[in-house]
């Protein structure tokens, strides 16, 4: 399964992603609170897969995702989005994210994303 690394500023919705995850069998090898938090853990433990927040404090998801990707082009980023961000995910997606879940996601749909995403990690 897959090493990964949480990014939300809701500490909240980080511990329903890590126990969802978890219950998947993946491994949560990191957590940030924002997006500059996000690139410290990203170059700290460099994860299989980053599942990250848009809307964060600091450094917000699409920027985090530009400069991840610019310190590692085949980083895996799914994107967490809140219902009425459109545009933010058509930004994120065009920024590198490989894909975008709505919030409240749920479980199969995480799931489903994870296994497309990790599929192209083994293609690259």
């Amino acid at each position: 399964m897959a090493n990964i690394l949480l990014v939300d500023d809701s500490a909240f919705m980080r511990k329903i992603e890590r126990d969802a995850l978890e219950n998947m069998g993946h491994v949560i090898i990191g957590e940030a609170s924002n997006g500059k938090e996000a690139i410290d853990q990203y170059q700290k433990f460099v994860p299989d897969l980053v599942i990250m927040d848009i809307t964060m404090p600091e450094l917000n998801g699409v920027e985090a995702v530009k400069v991840i990707k610019t310190l590692d082009p085949k980083a895996k980023i799914i994107m967490l989005s809140a219902m009425g961000q459109d545009y933010m995910v058509i930004e994120a997606i065009s920024s590198g994210a490989s894909d975008f879940i709505v919030k409240p996601f749920q479980n199969d749909k995480l799931m489903e994303s994870i296994h497309k995403v990790l599929a192209t990690k083994e293609m690259d």
